[in-house]
Protein backbone atom coordinates (compact mmCIF):
# COMPACT_ATOMS: atom_id res chain seq x y z
CA UNK A 1 0.00 0.00 0.00
CA UNK A 2 1.31 3.52 -1.19
CA UNK A 3 1.24 6.62 1.64
CA UNK A 4 -0.91 8.56 -0.76
CA UNK A 5 -3.55 5.25 -0.53
CA UNK A 6 -3.08 5.10 2.95
CA UNK A 7 -3.70 8.52 3.86
CA UNK A 8 -6.78 8.45 1.58
CA UNK A 9 -7.65 5.24 3.51
CA UNK A 10 -6.99 7.04 7.39
CA UNK A 11 -9.09 10.20 6.34
CA UNK A 12 -12.10 8.93 4.26
CA UNK A 13 -12.12 5.36 5.78
CA UNK A 14 -11.93 7.34 9.13
CA UNK A 15 -14.87 9.74 8.08
CA UNK A 16 -17.34 7.13 7.20
CA UNK A 17 -17.03 5.10 10.42
CA UNK A 18 -16.94 8.15 12.36
CA UNK A 19 -20.39 9.11 10.58
CA UNK A 20 -22.01 5.07 10.53
CA UNK A 21 -21.44 5.20 14.53
CA UNK A 22 -22.95 8.26 14.98
CA UNK A 23 -25.67 7.07 13.28
CA UNK A 24 -26.61 4.10 15.43
CA UNK A 25 -26.02 6.02 18.67
CA UNK A 26 -22.81 5.59 19.37
CA UNK A 27 -19.56 8.17 19.41
CA UNK A 28 -17.84 8.52 16.30
CA UNK A 29 -14.20 8.83 17.09
CA UNK A 30 -14.60 5.10 18.83
CA UNK A 31 -15.91 4.40 14.51
CA UNK A 32 -12.77 6.03 13.89
CA UNK A 33 -10.65 4.07 16.28
CA UNK A 34 -11.89 0.68 15.15
CA UNK A 35 -10.88 1.68 11.89
CA UNK A 36 -7.67 1.84 12.56
CA UNK A 37 -6.98 -1.09 14.29
CA UNK A 38 -9.21 -2.73 11.24
CA UNK A 39 -6.82 -1.51 8.66
CA UNK A 40 -3.44 -2.06 10.68
CA UNK A 41 -4.99 -5.52 11.38
CA UNK A 42 -5.43 -6.47 7.89
CA UNK A 43 -2.80 -4.42 5.75
CA UNK A 44 0.12 -3.47 8.91
CA UNK A 45 2.47 -5.93 6.81
CA UNK A 46 2.07 -3.50 3.52
CA UNK A 47 2.56 -0.26 5.09
CA UNK A 48 5.02 1.94 4.03
CA UNK A 49 7.18 2.22 6.84
CA UNK A 50 7.23 6.33 6.63
CA UNK A 51 3.69 6.04 8.23
CA UNK A 52 5.59 5.11 11.42
CA UNK A 53 8.01 7.59 11.16
CA UNK A 54 5.49 10.75 10.48
CA UNK A 55 2.49 9.07 13.22
CA UNK A 56 3.90 10.81 16.43
CA UNK A 57 3.89 13.84 14.65
CA UNK A 58 0.34 13.80 13.83
CA UNK A 59 -0.64 12.78 17.01
CA UNK A 60 1.12 15.62 18.27
CA UNK A 61 -0.19 18.11 15.93
CA UNK A 62 -3.61 16.91 16.77
CA UNK A 63 -3.20 16.88 20.64
CA UNK A 64 -1.89 20.60 20.21
CA UNK A 65 -5.14 21.79 18.74
CA UNK A 66 -7.44 19.68 20.91
CA UNK A 67 -5.34 21.58 23.59
CA UNK A 68 -5.73 25.00 22.53
CA UNK A 69 -9.07 24.55 21.99
CA UNK A 70 -8.86 23.61 25.71
CA UNK A 71 -6.95 26.83 27.21
CA UNK A 72 -8.86 29.28 25.03
CA UNK A 73 -12.45 27.95 26.50
CA UNK A 74 -11.33 28.19 30.35
CA UNK A 75 -11.65 31.85 31.48
CA UNK A 76 -9.76 32.84 34.48
CA UNK A 77 -13.35 33.03 37.20
CA UNK A 78 -14.04 29.32 35.97
CA UNK A 79 -10.02 27.99 36.60
CA UNK A 80 -10.55 29.49 40.23
CA UNK A 81 -13.40 28.16 40.66
CA UNK A 82 -12.66 24.54 40.22
CA UNK A 83 -9.45 24.97 41.60
CA UNK A 84 -8.66 22.38 44.65
CA UNK A 85 -11.02 19.14 43.04
CA UNK A 86 -9.00 19.90 39.36
CA UNK A 87 -5.54 19.92 41.46
CA UNK A 88 -6.56 16.52 43.32
CA UNK A 89 -7.48 15.48 40.58
CA UNK A 90 -3.94 15.86 38.89
CA UNK A 91 -2.42 13.41 40.66
CA UNK A 92 -4.89 11.26 43.35
CA UNK A 93 -6.49 8.90 40.82
CA UNK A 94 -2.93 8.19 38.82
CA UNK A 95 -1.44 7.32 42.14
CA UNK A 96 -4.19 5.13 43.46
CA UNK A 97 -4.31 3.30 40.16
CA UNK A 98 -0.46 3.11 39.47
CA UNK A 99 0.51 1.95 43.23
CA UNK A 100 -2.30 -0.30 43.25
CA UNK A 101 -1.55 -2.26 39.60
CA UNK A 102 2.28 -2.49 40.58
CA UNK A 103 1.00 -4.77 43.86
CA UNK A 104 -0.85 -6.65 41.57
CA UNK A 105 1.58 -7.22 38.78
CA UNK A 106 3.98 -7.89 41.44
CA UNK A 107 1.85 -11.05 43.06
CA UNK A 108 0.46 -12.29 40.23
CA UNK A 109 2.19 -11.67 37.34
CA UNK A 110 5.38 -12.44 39.34
CA UNK A 111 7.51 -8.46 38.03
CA UNK A 112 10.09 -7.86 40.02
CA UNK A 113 8.96 -4.11 41.83
CA UNK A 114 10.82 -2.30 39.34
CA UNK A 115 8.86 -3.45 36.64
CA UNK A 116 5.92 -3.79 37.90
CA UNK A 117 6.41 -0.14 38.33
CA UNK A 118 6.85 0.69 34.60
CA UNK A 119 4.05 -1.44 33.48
CA UNK A 120 1.90 0.22 36.39
CA UNK A 121 2.20 3.68 35.67
CA UNK A 122 2.60 3.19 31.93
CA UNK A 123 -0.92 2.19 32.25
CA UNK A 124 -2.07 4.71 35.07
CA UNK A 125 -2.29 7.70 32.95
CA UNK A 126 -5.60 8.77 31.57
CA UNK A 127 -6.15 9.84 27.69
CA UNK A 128 -6.39 13.40 26.72
CA UNK A 129 -7.10 12.35 23.20
CA UNK A 130 -10.47 10.80 24.80
CA UNK A 131 -11.08 12.94 27.80
CA UNK A 132 -10.40 16.62 25.91
CA UNK A 133 -12.34 16.50 23.03
CA UNK A 134 -15.28 15.30 25.15
CA UNK A 135 -15.31 17.63 27.81
CA UNK A 136 -15.28 20.42 24.97
CA UNK A 137 -18.16 19.13 23.09
CA UNK A 138 -20.09 18.75 26.73
CA UNK A 139 -18.98 22.60 27.40
CA UNK A 140 -19.97 23.41 24.22
CA UNK A 141 -23.75 22.32 24.57
CA UNK A 142 -24.02 24.01 27.67
CA UNK A 143 -24.01 20.46 30.23
CA UNK A 144 -22.29 20.86 33.90
CA UNK A 145 -22.33 24.96 33.74
CA UNK A 146 -23.05 25.50 37.17
CA UNK A 147 -19.98 23.22 38.74
CA UNK A 148 -18.10 23.66 35.58
CA UNK A 149 -17.13 19.70 35.84
CA UNK A 150 -16.31 19.26 32.32
CA UNK A 151 -13.25 22.21 33.19
CA UNK A 152 -12.50 20.38 36.56
CA UNK A 153 -12.11 17.67 34.49
CA UNK A 154 -10.21 19.18 31.67
CA UNK A 155 -7.69 20.50 34.20
CA UNK A 156 -7.20 17.56 36.53
CA UNK A 157 -6.64 14.99 33.26
CA UNK A 158 -3.78 17.39 31.51
CA UNK A 159 -1.79 16.95 34.73
CA UNK A 160 -2.41 13.45 34.98
CA UNK A 161 -0.47 12.57 32.33
CA UNK A 162 2.97 14.35 33.95
CA UNK A 163 2.63 12.66 36.80
CA UNK A 164 2.27 9.00 35.21
CA UNK A 165 5.15 9.68 33.07
CA UNK A 166 7.44 10.86 35.54
CA UNK A 167 7.05 8.18 37.70
CA UNK A 168 6.89 5.35 34.77
CA UNK A 169 10.58 7.22 33.57
CA UNK A 170 11.77 6.38 37.48
CA UNK A 171 10.67 2.49 37.66
CA UNK A 172 12.21 2.29 34.23
CA UNK A 173 15.86 3.62 35.35
CA UNK A 174 15.15 1.07 38.58
CA UNK A 175 14.39 -1.71 36.31
CA UNK A 176 17.15 -0.56 34.10
CA UNK A 177 19.81 -1.31 37.02
CA UNK A 178 20.87 2.36 36.56
CA UNK A 179 21.44 4.61 39.59
CA UNK A 180 18.22 6.61 40.57
CA UNK A 181 17.48 9.08 43.05
CA UNK A 182 14.01 8.38 43.54
CA UNK A 183 13.82 12.32 45.40
CA UNK A 184 15.46 14.09 42.69
CA UNK A 185 13.08 11.94 40.31
CA UNK A 186 9.97 12.91 42.18
CA UNK A 187 11.31 16.93 42.12
CA UNK A 188 10.81 16.75 38.65
CA UNK A 189 7.38 16.45 38.74
CA UNK A 190 6.80 20.24 40.07
CA UNK A 191 9.92 21.31 37.73
CA UNK A 192 7.95 20.24 34.82
CA UNK A 193 4.86 21.48 35.63
CA UNK A 194 5.76 25.14 36.56
CA UNK A 195 8.68 25.15 33.53
CA UNK A 196 5.58 23.63 30.99
CA UNK A 197 3.17 26.65 32.95
CA UNK A 198 6.16 29.02 32.47
CA UNK A 199 7.09 28.10 28.66
CA UNK A 200 3.72 28.80 27.98
CA UNK A 201 3.37 32.08 29.75
CA UNK A 202 5.78 33.73 27.92
CA UNK A 203 4.71 32.10 24.48
CA UNK A 204 1.47 33.36 25.19
CA UNK A 205 2.12 37.29 25.85
CA UNK A 206 4.28 37.38 23.18
CA UNK A 207 1.87 36.33 20.78
CA UNK A 208 -1.01 38.63 22.70
CA UNK A 209 1.08 41.23 21.84
CA UNK A 210 2.19 40.52 18.68
CA UNK A 211 -1.94 40.11 17.66
CA UNK A 212 -2.84 43.30 19.32
CA UNK A 213 -0.34 45.43 17.60
CA UNK A 214 -1.23 43.68 14.34
CA UNK A 215 -5.30 42.87 15.03
CA UNK A 216 -6.24 44.75 11.69
CA UNK A 217 -3.36 43.49 9.43
CA UNK A 218 -3.49 39.32 10.07
CA UNK A 219 -5.99 37.44 9.07
CA UNK A 220 -7.04 35.25 11.55
CA UNK A 221 -5.94 32.46 9.05
CA UNK A 222 -2.35 33.60 9.82
CA UNK A 223 -2.87 34.01 13.25
CA UNK A 224 -3.81 30.36 13.53
CA UNK A 225 -1.36 29.27 11.08
CA UNK A 226 1.43 31.04 13.85
CA UNK A 227 -0.38 30.11 16.59
CA UNK A 228 -0.26 26.39 15.59
CA UNK A 229 3.59 26.77 14.14
CA UNK A 230 4.36 28.27 17.52
CA UNK A 231 2.89 25.97 19.73
CA UNK A 232 4.76 22.81 18.02
CA UNK A 233 7.96 24.88 18.34
CA UNK A 234 7.04 24.53 22.03
CA UNK A 235 6.41 20.77 22.36
CA UNK A 236 9.75 20.22 20.72
CA UNK A 237 11.67 22.14 22.64
CA UNK A 238 9.51 20.98 25.91
CA UNK A 239 10.12 17.34 25.44
CA UNK A 240 14.15 18.47 24.62
CA UNK A 241 14.01 20.51 27.85
CA UNK A 242 11.68 17.75 30.19
CA UNK A 243 9.24 20.00 31.28
CA UNK A 244 5.24 19.64 30.65
CA UNK A 245 5.03 20.95 26.78
CA UNK A 246 1.38 20.41 26.65
CA UNK A 247 0.38 22.05 29.65
CA UNK A 248 2.52 24.95 28.14
CA UNK A 249 -0.04 24.38 25.04
CA UNK A 250 -3.13 25.10 26.82
CA UNK A 251 -1.92 27.73 28.92
CA UNK A 252 -0.82 29.53 25.94
CA UNK A 253 -4.52 29.37 24.92
CA UNK A 254 -5.55 30.62 28.15
CA UNK A 255 -3.25 33.66 28.36
CA UNK A 256 -4.23 34.42 24.72
CA UNK A 257 -8.28 34.41 26.28
CA UNK A 258 -7.41 36.64 29.05
CA UNK A 259 -5.37 39.38 27.03
CA UNK A 260 -6.84 39.08 23.63
CA UNK A 261 -10.48 37.89 23.63
CA UNK A 262 -11.14 38.88 19.86
CA UNK A 263 -8.60 37.24 18.68
CA UNK A 264 -8.92 34.27 20.87
CA UNK A 265 -12.35 33.72 19.49
CA UNK A 266 -11.14 33.71 15.76
CA UNK A 267 -8.58 31.24 16.52
CA UNK A 268 -10.95 29.30 18.83
CA UNK A 269 -12.97 29.38 15.23
CA UNK A 270 -10.45 28.44 13.17
CA UNK A 271 -9.47 25.58 15.34
CA UNK A 272 -12.76 23.78 15.54
CA UNK A 273 -12.59 23.54 11.92
CA UNK A 274 -9.16 22.16 11.89
CA UNK A 275 -10.47 19.38 14.76
CA UNK A 276 -12.39 17.66 12.21
CA UNK A 277 -9.02 16.77 10.08
CA UNK A 278 -7.06 16.37 12.97
CA UNK A 279 -9.52 14.65 15.10
CA UNK A 280 -9.75 11.57 12.16
CA UNK A 281 -5.76 11.59 12.24
CA UNK A 282 -5.86 11.16 15.83
CA UNK A 283 -7.94 8.53 16.50
CA UNK A 284 -7.26 6.34 13.36
CA UNK A 285 -3.73 6.49 14.17
CA UNK A 286 -4.10 5.14 17.62
CA UNK A 287 -6.41 2.58 16.31
CA UNK A 288 -3.28 1.68 14.01
CA UNK A 289 -0.62 1.74 16.67
CA UNK A 290 -3.29 -1.29 18.28
CA UNK A 291 -1.87 -4.76 17.54
CA UNK A 292 -4.87 -7.25 18.71
CA UNK A 293 -2.55 -10.64 18.72
CA UNK A 294 -0.37 -8.56 21.18
CA UNK A 295 -3.08 -7.81 23.38
CA UNK A 296 -4.46 -11.11 23.52
CA UNK A 297 -1.08 -12.46 25.56
CA UNK A 298 -1.97 -9.79 28.21
CA UNK A 299 -5.20 -12.52 29.06
CA UNK A 300 -7.80 -12.78 31.48
CA UNK A 301 -5.40 -12.18 34.52
CA UNK A 302 -4.23 -8.88 32.43
CA UNK A 303 -8.00 -8.00 32.19
CA UNK A 304 -8.57 -8.56 35.14
CA UNK A 305 -6.00 -6.81 36.84
CA UNK A 306 -6.29 -3.92 34.80
CA UNK A 307 -10.38 -3.73 36.01
CA UNK A 308 -8.90 -3.83 39.50
CA UNK A 309 -6.85 -0.82 38.74
CA UNK A 310 -9.77 1.11 37.46
CA UNK A 311 -11.45 0.43 40.48
CA UNK A 312 -8.88 2.05 42.85
CA UNK A 313 -8.86 5.02 40.09
CA UNK A 314 -12.42 5.60 41.17
CA UNK A 315 -11.89 5.53 44.30
CA UNK A 316 -9.02 8.44 43.86
CA UNK A 317 -11.44 9.83 41.84
CA UNK A 318 -13.97 10.50 44.36
CA UNK A 319 -11.85 11.22 47.31
CA UNK A 320 -10.63 13.73 45.24
CA UNK A 321 -14.03 15.32 44.40
CA UNK A 322 -15.53 14.45 48.02
CA UNK A 323 -15.42 18.36 48.86
CA UNK A 324 -15.97 19.59 45.89
CA UNK A 325 -19.85 21.26 45.62
CA UNK A 326 -21.23 18.90 43.29
CA UNK A 327 -24.21 16.28 42.78
CA UNK A 328 -23.79 12.73 43.06
CA UNK A 329 -24.21 12.41 39.31
CA UNK A 330 -21.48 14.86 38.49
CA UNK A 331 -19.54 12.61 40.81
CA UNK A 332 -20.09 9.60 39.35
CA UNK A 333 -19.60 11.57 35.85
CA UNK A 334 -16.37 12.23 36.68
CA UNK A 335 -15.55 9.21 37.31
CA UNK A 336 -16.40 7.69 34.12
CA UNK A 337 -14.03 10.65 32.39
CA UNK A 338 -11.37 9.14 34.00
CA UNK A 339 -11.30 5.68 33.28
CA UNK A 340 -10.11 5.38 29.27
CA UNK A 341 -6.78 5.42 28.47
CA UNK A 342 -5.05 5.35 24.36
CA UNK A 343 -2.56 8.22 23.87
CA UNK A 344 0.41 7.73 26.33
CA UNK A 345 -0.08 3.84 25.87
CA UNK A 346 0.02 3.98 22.64
CA UNK A 347 2.89 5.99 21.99
CA UNK A 348 5.30 4.66 25.11
CA UNK A 349 3.82 1.03 25.21
CA UNK A 350 6.82 -0.72 23.27
CA UNK A 351 9.56 1.85 25.48
CA UNK A 352 10.26 -1.11 28.09
CA UNK A 353 10.87 -3.93 25.24
CA UNK A 354 13.16 -1.54 23.66
CA UNK A 355 15.01 -0.79 26.69
CA UNK A 356 15.25 -4.33 27.17
CA UNK A 357 13.23 -4.38 29.97
CA UNK A 358 12.58 -7.65 31.71
CA UNK A 359 8.78 -8.47 30.62
CA UNK A 360 8.89 -6.15 28.33
CA UNK A 361 6.84 -7.86 25.75
CA UNK A 362 4.32 -8.66 28.28
CA UNK A 363 4.04 -5.01 28.98
CA UNK A 364 3.02 -3.94 25.85
CA UNK A 365 0.93 -6.83 25.39
CA UNK A 366 -1.00 -5.06 29.01
CA UNK A 367 -0.88 -1.63 27.55
CA UNK A 368 -2.47 -2.45 24.42
CA UNK A 369 -4.85 -4.48 26.21
CA UNK A 370 -5.43 -1.32 28.59
CA UNK A 371 -6.71 0.68 25.12
CA UNK A 372 -8.62 -1.66 23.78
CA UNK A 373 -10.79 -2.50 27.05
CA UNK A 374 -10.95 1.25 28.48
CA UNK A 375 -10.65 3.81 25.07
CA UNK A 376 -14.11 2.05 24.47
CA UNK A 377 -15.53 1.95 27.71
CA UNK A 378 -14.61 5.11 27.98
CA UNK A 379 -16.15 6.75 25.39
CA UNK A 380 -19.23 4.90 25.36
CA UNK A 381 -19.90 6.16 29.06
CA UNK A 382 -18.55 9.48 28.65
CA UNK A 383 -20.56 10.29 25.40
CA UNK A 384 -23.59 8.33 26.62
CA UNK A 385 -24.15 8.93 30.01
CA UNK A 386 -22.72 12.63 29.78
CA UNK A 387 -25.65 14.26 28.87
CA UNK A 388 -27.44 12.12 32.00
CA UNK A 389 -25.33 13.31 34.48
CA UNK A 390 -25.04 16.58 34.05
CA UNK A 391 -27.17 19.01 34.04
CA UNK A 392 -27.85 22.18 31.79
CA UNK A 393 -29.56 25.27 32.06
CA UNK A 394 -31.76 26.64 29.82
CA UNK A 395 -32.34 30.22 28.87
CA UNK A 396 -35.19 32.01 31.09
CA UNK A 397 -37.63 31.95 27.73
CA UNK A 398 -37.07 28.30 26.90
CA UNK A 399 -38.77 27.63 30.25
CA UNK A 400 -42.59 26.58 30.28
CA UNK A 401 -43.55 28.60 33.40
CA UNK A 402 -42.04 30.70 35.95
CA UNK A 403 -42.29 27.48 38.90
CA UNK A 404 -40.41 24.86 36.83
CA UNK A 405 -36.72 24.38 37.87
CA UNK A 406 -34.59 25.64 35.18
CA UNK A 407 -32.02 22.92 35.92
CA UNK A 408 -33.01 19.82 33.71
CA UNK A 409 -31.06 16.39 32.86
CA UNK A 410 -30.76 15.64 28.92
Amino acid sequence: MTLNLLIVAILIGGWLFGKLFTRIGLPSVLGMTLWGIGISYFYKSSFPDVIWQISPFFKSLALIVILLRAGLGIHRSTLKKVGLPAILLSFIPCLFEGFTLMFLFHHIIGFEWAVAGVCAFLIAAVSPAVVVPSMLDLKERGFGKKHDVPTMILAGASLDDVFAITIFTIFMGMAGGSEVSISRSLLQIPISIIGGIAAGLILGFLLVHYFNKNQDKMRATEKTLLLLGTAILLVQVGDWAHVAALLGVMTTGFILLERSEKAAHELAYNLNKAWVFAEILLFVLIGMSVDISVAINGGLKGLVIISLGLVARSAGVLISVAFAPISWKERLFCVFSYLPKATVQAAMGSVPLAAGIAGGDQILAFAVLSIIFTAPLGLLLIRKFGPKLLSIELPLEDSPSPSRDRRISD
